[in-house]
């Protein structure tokens, strides 16, 4: 995994990491926008049946080794009143990616952007907006910075002289 870095949204500190060249966003730091108990508020959304249903196909595109019999269990029992997901067990039980679960002081639950936004559109569709546009803006700043170390390597190679041998 590759560095941290945080967006500011809403007085809300968000984590953004990369990993395998994609970004996950913390839903624990989204969480947060709502309530103190994270987890109870992921859990909460995780067990909403248009949740699994857009998770569901979202894997099915994204994931060729997503279990779909699994998803349909899940899919039958959202909604009733005893039912719970936490984001580990459907990764476990589906054979899910692109969701991380991490334990630990600096753990939590990170998701692939389309899904953390998701996510921040069920905790509040102008929370929503906020972090897809400063998302958008540490994506230029990224861009920018690759921009100028390509354009200082390749004036680097060509300050380098070609001198030809006899």
């Amino acid at each position: 995994m590759s560095k941290k870095k945080k967006i500011e949204v809403q007085g809300n500190e968000i984590t953004v990491i990369g990993n395998n060249e994609q970004d996950y966003i913390s839903l624990t730091d989204i969480a947060k926008h709502k309530t103190d108990d994270s987890s109870a508020v992921i859990g909460n959304w995780m067990r909403n049946r248009n949740t699994i249903e857009y998770l569901g196909i979202w894997k099915t595109l994204y994931n060729p080794n997503f279990k779909p019999l699994e998803f349909e269990g899940f899919r039958n029992q959202s909604g009733l009143n005893a039912f719970t997901l936490s984001p580990k067990k459907w990764v476990e039980t589906t054979n899910a990616t692109r969701i991380i679960v991490k334990a630990g002081r600096y753990g939590g639950t990170y998701a692939h952007k389309d899904i953390a936004f998701k996510f921040a559109s069920w905790i509040s569709v102008e929370f929503e907006l906020y972090i897809v546009k400063e998302f958008q803006r540490l994506k230029e700043v990224e861009q920018k910075q690759l921009g100028w170390s390509a354009k200082r390597e390749l004036a680097k190679k060509s300050t380098t002289a070609f001198i030809p041998m006899p």
